[in-house]
């Protein structure tokens, strides 16, 4: 039989035709206008069955655009500055020159040479040290600054295993050898000092 009764359309907003575009539109950390990066080491700490997905999706991505000719990328971890805020390494990193003219003002110049109008509020990229744990790295631990590893047997706060300091000193309310303990029995031992001199035993006689 027909049935004459609409089809019911689906609660909600109508799905988007391109929603990767549209999520990428919102800037999330690690994209710009053309490329989308994602930290291999971060990618890598997923949780198992993301990294499952991750993989089956990289997989069809690859073998649908693998006829393409594929560059080797370069990626730079970078942050925007202000111009004023460079020094001279960085403003020959993005191209810029800066000159005092007639007047004794500081001129900002592109490689054309042309004057950059308004350089307070003029931004650029320039290359920093990256804060994302490197290769074999997991995302989750506590990084120390430039991603240098902490000695082994140093945990958080400069304590080692010991609880000493790098340094050497004792820390408070750590333990150390030879040292009591507030409301636990300490074992007691004899006075030192030399060692009473004992007499021979008795000759003993045999009949």
């Amino acid at each position: 039989m027909f049935n004459h009764d609409p089809i019911q359309r689906p609660a909600g907003p109508p799905a988007p035709n391109a929603p990767t575009r549209d999520y990428l539109n919102t800037r999330p950390p690690g994209t710009d206008a053309q490329y989308v990066v994602l930290p291999r080491s971060l990618v890598e700490a997923m949780p198992l069955p993301w990294q499952q997905q991750m993989a089956h999706l990289l997989a069809d991505f690859h073998r649908s655009y693998a006829h393409l000719t594929w560059p080797v990328y370069r990626v730079v971890p970078s942050r925007r500055e202000r111009l004023v805020d460079l020094d001279e390494e960085q403003l020959a990193e993005v191209g810029v020159l800066v000159e005092i003219d007639s007047d004794g003002e500081l001129v900002y110049r592109d490689r054309s040479g042309q004057k950059i109008p308004d350089p307070e509020h003029r931004t650029a990229l320039v290359s920093v040290l990256d804060p994302i744990p490197g290769e074999h790295a997991n995302a989750n631990q506590n990084t120390p600054p430039r991603g240098f590893a902490q000695p082994p047997g140093v945990s958080q706060g400069g304590l080692s295993q010991g609880g000493l300091s790098q340094s050497g000193a004792p820390q408070p309310g750590v333990p150390q050898p030879g040292m009591s303990q507030p409301g636990v029995p300490q074992p007691t031992y004899p006075q030192s000092g030399p060692l009473p001199v004992q007499a021979p035993p008795p000759p003993q006689w045999r009949s």
